[in-house]
């Protein structure tokens, strides 16, 4: 059996520095890529979001006829704890060797009261196999973030959180993810509307 899992990172948002889980706005007013997003998926797939309004609205934005699945917390961002909404430069200013060291050695460093990225790819990867499981047939369309779509492209590709963190992922793109008799194969990863 043959499937997708279209990742979609959300529209773009006016905050600077690190909003991992705090609930920023989003902008919607591209709508060349909003357009070819609901063009370009599946009509017949169901749509999932996180929680947090930037990912959720756009979600709405490009639910078409598409059947909607209820916004899922886990599906957010890192979570960034007490650097939450500051910038990178703040951060070093605040705690320069333990931010140098989890931006340099990523996998189990926390920023103070958030979360590593382990945490973040245990989370997203227990969510994504629940509604695999529960949707068996489906293709699905996930609204998500950053960090959350490297942590599929990092399962499916089988490399390093080091050498997968660098990787650019627009606002708006699309990363695919093809599940063929239960392995996964990245189609195509950030790609926006030409």
């Amino acid at each position: 059996m043959t499937r997708s899992l279209y990742w979609v990172r959300h529209a773009a948002t006016n905050a600077r520095g690190l909003y991992g889980w705090t609930d920023v706005g989003v902008d919607l007013s591209d709508r060349q890529n909003l357009s070819w997003l609901n063009e370009t998926l599946p009509d017949r797939a169901l749509i999932i979001a996180s929680d947090l309004k930037r990912a959720s609205l756009t979600a709405d934005a490009i639910q078409g006829n598409r059947t909607r699945l209820p916004n899922e917390k886990n599906l957010r961002e890192l979570h960034f704890g007490r650097w939450e909404g500051k910038t990178h430069q703040e951060v070093s200013e605040i705690d320069k060797v333990l931010a140098i060291d989890f931006w340099e050695k990523p996998g189990g460093i926390k920023a103070p009261e958030g979360e590593s990225w382990n945490d973040l790819s245990h989370r997203v990867n227990e969510v994504v196999d629940r509604i695999t499981r529960l949707y068996p047939k489906n293709d699905l369309v996930f609204v998500a973030h950053y960090a959350v779509i490297l942590t599929q492209i990092q399962r499916v590709l089988g490399v390093s959180t080091l050498q997968v963190l660098h990787r650019r992922i627009h606002n708006l793109s699309l990363t695919k993810v093809t599940e063929r008799n239960s392995k996964l194969e990245l189609d195509f990863s950030n790609k926006l509307s030409e």
